[in-house]
Formats: structure tokens, C-alpha cells, sequence
């Protein structure tokens, strides 16, 4: 049995809210795979090397907190999983199955985290589990800790704007060497040098340099281009702060801005407002969306906003809930999100304005303290 009380508290926490969901739906306890939610819950840092390869697994139960992996993290299993009871399969994990099974107690309905699980691996993990002394039924689950994941406690969210922090000045490092001739994959390059400089783990996703027509990408890679005066110039980027992500866009324009610029810019700009200003806690997804993109739509652009208007941020970069017009989801308090809305014209380039607030129970606030704006 686990020593609960070791467990850092907010951990604890976090564990006791799953296992009463786990209670309510008649699951003996569950069986976490996915990378952010095993750090989420244990405390446990490593992340999968590549698709087909884990790090390790959680299994969760009312008395029961285990984490698995390999030799290779043995270290990080004691040191960073605090109060959990580590299990080291040193012959592999097939091989190392039977002397596992003896460690758990009965386990009638065992919950497994369907998008995180692969059909192989679900296959394996079946055929183990029916050869223990008492067969078990996996039962897949759909966001069951992601939802926990929603709203962010305390902690979480000094995480999120010590991350902010990093991108912001890092962006701001960038904006004030920007000229004509400088290669959006050069650009790139000192995004990601400056967040390590500044304090940052590492970047959150690759980032955005996108210039001219390459802003008409949505989500274009930077490349060899050299960015020129007279055109669109848009940023997207984000860093980590012990585990923690962030999310910023920009879009500048080199030189004196053309009139076809201003227009769009000031579309995205005032779209941008209006989500920020009417967001609050208890509101309907799809409605958020629709403040912004009602203001697109009415000045004749609403074919080129081409994405959901945000999505939550916390240990990934993209998370529950998402701003989408498809599909409703209530607003929580302590939801962190991004406010993004763009327009892209395919020849020409694009704007988008990225900014990230935390849902209040009134309303909400702005995280994001970059003030890059244009006030055409």
C-alpha cells in the first residue's frame, strides 16, 4: 500500500477528485499512459521518446498508486514520484508482468485512457491482465484526467505566466533586431536560443516564423524565405517553465503598413476584443467563437478564419476546452486559454493576434502582458 502521506498535497488532491470519478462510474481504478497526465498526478517528468516507445505508466486505485517503467528512469521513479510505489520490470515489461500482478490487489474494472493507448498496446495489456489470478475488464475512458487537467490550481498558473514571461521577452528580443534579409528559419533559430536564455525549458512547439504569402499558412513551418519590406510578418511561439507551456502570436508588418493590411489587422484586432471582453465562466464554447467571428464574417472574411478561436494551455500546449463553433463545452473558472482569431488570404499573407487569459468567475482575466499591438 502507498504512503498517501507523502504525496505533496496538491497531488493528493488531484488523485482524491479522480478516484471519485472513478467511484462514481464503478471503476476499481485506471491505468494512465498518457505522458502530461502521468506528471499531472505523480510528479513524474519523462515524456515518451517517440510514438511507439513509453516512459512508464501510472496505476491508480483507491488504495493503490504504482508507477512502472524501465531501468532507464529508475532514478526519476524515486526521486521525482513521491509517495507512489515504484516498479522497475528490469526483464521487460512482458516478462516482468507476473511479478507485477502480485503487487496489485483485485482489480474487477480497470479504466484505460483510449486516445492515449494504441490498439497494440491495448491488445498486449488485455491478454497480460486476463492471465492474472482474476480476470480483469479494461474499460477505455475519454478525458477523464484531461478534464482535471481544465482547471488550473494554483501553482499551475504561476507556472503558465513565469512561462508567458519567457515568450514574451524573448519575442520582444526578436522584434528589435528584425530587419529585411533575416531568413525565417534564422529568426526561428534565436526564438528558441532566447527562451533557453531567458530561463525557459525548452520551447513549447516549434516556432512560427511565417512571412508575406507563408502567412497565409495557418500553421506554416519556417523556412529559407528572407523576410522583406512590405509584407505580413507573423509570430507564433511559446516556451516551458517547468512543465508548464505558454502561447503568444503577433503579426508585424515591415515598413510603412499598406492599407490592405490595416484593414485585416484591424478586423483580427477588434474580433480579438470582443472575445476578450465578453469570455466568462459558465459560457457556452461555441458562443465565445462566435463573438469573434461574427466580426470577421461581417467584414467579409469569414471564409479565411480558418481555425477554432482558441484552446486551453497547460502541461500541453493545446488542452480542454476548446474556443470551436462545433462543439459546446462550458467555460470552468481556473481555465486557462488562448484568445487567437486570424484571417488568411491565400497569395497575399495573414494576421493573427494571440493572447492568453484565465477564466474568472466574472469574466476573465488577461495573462498576457506583450502589448505589440497596432492601433489603425
Amino acid at each position: 500500500m502507498p504512503d498517501r502521506s507523502s504525496i505533496p498535497a496538491g497531488r493528493r488532491k488531484r488523485i482524491d477528485r479522480l478516484l471519485a470519478t472513478l467511484n462514481e462510474k464503478k471503476l476499481s481504478g485506471i491505468f494512465i499512459s498518457q505522458p502530461e497526465n502521468r506528471r499531472y498526478l505523480s510528479g513524474f517528468r519523462p515524456s515518451d521518446p517517440q510514438l511507439d516507445e513509453s516512459s512508464g505508466f501510472l496505476i491508480l486505485g483507491p488504495d493503490l498508486a504504482l508507477l512502472g517503467t524501465d531501468p532507464r528512469y529508475e532514478m526519476e521513479a524515486f526521486q521525482q514520484a513521491r509517495g507512489f510505489q515504484p516498479f522497475i520490470y528490469r526483464g521487460g515489461l512482458e516478462g516482468s508482468w507476473p511479478e507485477l500482478q502480485k503487487r496489485l490487489p483485485p482489480l474487477k474494472r480497470l479504466a484505460f485512457e483510449s486516445p492515449a493507448l494504441s490498439y497494440h498496446a491495448y491488445r498486449r495489456l488485455r491478454k497480460w491482465f486476463l492471465k492474472g489470478r482474476a480476470p480483469v475488464t479494461l474499460v477505455p475512458t475519454f478525458h477523464l484526467v484531461e478534464g482535471l487537467r481544465a482547471q488550473k490550481d494554483p501553482s499551475e498558473l504561476k507556472a503558465i505566466e513565469r512561462s508567458l514571461a519567457i515568450t514574451e521577452r524573448a519575442f520582444q528580443k526578436v522584434l528589435s533586431r528584425l530587419k529585411p534579409g533575416q531568413t525565417e528559419k534564422e529568426i526561428s533559430w534565436r526564438i528558441k536560443q532566447l527562451i533557453h536564455l531567458h530561463g525557459g525549458d525548452d520551447p513549447a512547439f516549434e516556432p512560427i516564423v511565417a512571412s508575406g504569402p507563408q502567412a497565409a499558412l495557418p500553421h506554416a513551418e519556417s523556412t529559407d524565405r528572407e523576410i522583406k519590406k512590405g509584407e505580413p510578418v507573423l509570430f507564433d511561439l511559446g516556451s516551458k517553465w517547468q512543465g508548464y507551456c505558454s502561447d503568444m502570436s503577433r503579426t508585424v508588418f515591415l515598413g510603412k503598413p499598406s492599407e490592405r493590411f490595416k484593414e485585416v489587422y484591424r478586423l483580427v484586432r477588434e474580433a480579438q476584443l470582443k472575445a476578450q471582453e465578453g469570455i466568462c465562466s459558465g459560457m457556452d464554447t461555441r458562443k465565445v467563437d462566435g463573438l469573434a467571428r461574427s466580426i470577421i464574417e461581417k467584414g467579409g472574411y469569414g471564409t479565411y478564419f480558418k481555425h477554432s478561436l482558441g484552446h486551453g494551455v497547460g502541461l500541453a500546449t493545446h488542452e480542454i476546452p476548446s474556443l470551436n463553433p462545433l462543439k459546446a463545452d462550458l467555460l470552468r473558472p481556473g481555465m486557462v486559454v488562448t484568445i487567437e482569431p486570424g484571417i488568411y488570404l491565400p497569395g497575399w499573407g495573414g494576421v493573427r493576434l494571440e493572447n492568453m487569459a484565465i477564466i474568472r468567475k466574472n469574466g476573465a482575466r488577461l495573462l498576457s502582458q506583450d502589448m505589440t499591438f497596432y492601433n489603425f
